[in-house]
């Protein structure tokens, strides 16, 4: 019998999953491939550089490719967001619950543990979703870049490239930069949970005796403890991001590893380099948290399904 309940509660987790993933990337993807272009962008040999800022990218961008193209890798991030965000959410859950002592308390070095444990565990779905993603966000500047040194590009699609990789270099093809995303989502996640909780602890509880926290200290405690979080990891995301970029412009460097990539950006571009795309990036991760909280707090999925 409580096997079947505890089968039976992981369906709303998913489902809240999935509902505040699809939401909170239909709100923010255009600024994330704004944030991938930024990131991706290596500056010339005479200083030059195809995008000046946020802004400059993002109209550029909107002017060459128009609205859908704003869009370009949503399809695969919308699909595979709803196994991420469940997995991520529930496993913070699940060792959260394990690793309380046993008078119910749960200290800041075991939290960080239980947000690194959940990191950990998303990374299996994480890394080929970012991968593919990627390239078809940076489709649009590479092209650029190519056809601007006189090369024809043929368009492609998630499929193709999933397809190729999985014929090319098998499964393992689809985790190019696993190191990388480990390193960031692990990190991510050691920062953001306890700093989550201890937010969300600080806000009204609801008037239903659950405990639980009202909507609206939900929402702001995800976006303040995703925008500390997201700022303090985005040299690794920067280094995640270029790592697994298949196809690259004209005299774009290639990276061997992270520690590659870090030598190499560093030597090359400085340490402003590492913080490109930080704006973006918090702008996008700080909505998406305080979204994807909000609708795992209130129990959507719950309420959908009768639970």
């Amino acid at each position: 019998m409580s096997s079947q309940k505890k089968q039976f509660t992981l369906i709303p987790k998913i489902v809240n999953g999935g509902i505040a993933g699809i939401i909170g990337v239909s709100c923010v993807f255009p600024l994330d491939l704004v944030k991938t272009r930024l990131q991706n962008q290596q500056v010339g040999p005479n200083g030059e550089k195809m995008y000046n800022s946020m802004l400059d990218c993002f109209k550029k961008t909107y002017r060459a490719e128009g609205y859908f193209g704003m869009y370009r890798g949503s399809a695969v991030n919308i699909l595979l967001i709803t196994p991420e965000k469940a997995i991520k959410l529930a496993a913070n859950d699940f060792f959260r619950h394990h690793l309380s002592t046993n008078s119910g308390q749960l200290p800041i070095e075991r939290e960080m543990i239980a947000g690194g444990c959940a990191g950990f565990c998303q990374i299996i779905i994480t890394t080929p979703m970012e991968l593919l993603k990627i390239q078809l966000q940076d489709a649009g500047r590479v092209a650029t870049k190519r056809t601007a040194g006189g090369e024809t590009l043929v368009a492609t699609s998630a499929t193709a490239i999933a397809v190729n990789l999985l014929r090319t270099k098998g499964i393992l093809g689809l985790y190019k930069g696993t190191g990388a995303t480990m390193l960031r989502d692990v990190t991510f996640s050691v920062i953001y949970f306890p700093l989550f909780a201890r937010l969300n602890s600080l806000g009204p509880r609801r008037d239903d005796g659950s405990g639980e926290a009202v909507f609206w200290t939900s929402f702001l405690s995800g976006c303040a403890a995703g925008a500390v979080a997201a700022a303090a990891v985005n040299p690794l995301d920067v280094m995640k991001t270029r790592l697994q970029l298949l196809n690259r412009g004209q005299g774009e460097m290639v990276y061997s590893g992270v520690f590659d990539a870090f030598r190499t950006i560093l030597r090359h571009e400085g340490i402003s380099a590492f913080f490109k795309g930080a704006q973006c990036r918090v702008i996008v991760i700080a909505p998406l948290f305080g979204i994807a909280q909000t609708v795992y707090y209130l129990g959507v999925a719950e309420w959908l399904l009768g639970f």
